[in-house]
């Protein structure tokens, strides 16, 4: 059975950091590129960042670059997302998809070359 399964949300404080997992079974990662979404309630999947199929190319929404990191581990099965410094509008519902993706392209197209999707991890930014 081809399954993502994200882990690693939960409670940040503003400035502080957290360290999101997308863990792969069934499949070999390092076939795909990795891509983070996030959702939050009445409002579009927002594209966060992207990995290509062996780390090659990574890309990040002007809304996190610099605060987030994207990296994989392949012999692990895993790619993560590092929160090094949470904002206000970070709090969502993180997702990792997997698929053949362009990391070079819109958002969107991204988000349709991604066939894999986990359920998601629940990232809350709070003092």
């Amino acid at each position: 059975q081809l399954q993502l399964v994200e882990s690693g949300g939960g409670l940040v404080q503003p400035g502080g950091s957290l360290r999101l997992s997308c863990a792969a079974s069934g499949f070999t990662l390092e076939d795909y590129t990795i891509g983070w979404f996030r959702q939050t309630p009445g409002k579009e999947r927002e594209g966060v960042s992207c990995i290509s199929n062996y780390g090659t190319i990574t890309n990040y929404a002007d809304s996190v670059k610099g605060r987030f990191t994207i990296s994989r581990d392949d012999a692990k099965n895993t790619v993560y997302l590092q929160i090094h410094s949470a904002q206000p509008e970070d709090p969502a519902v993180y997702l990792c998809g997997a698929g053949p993706a362009s990391c070079t392209t819109s958002w969107r197209h991204v988000e349709y070359g991604l066939e894999y999707w986990g359920q998601g991890t629940l990232v809350t930014v709070s003092s």
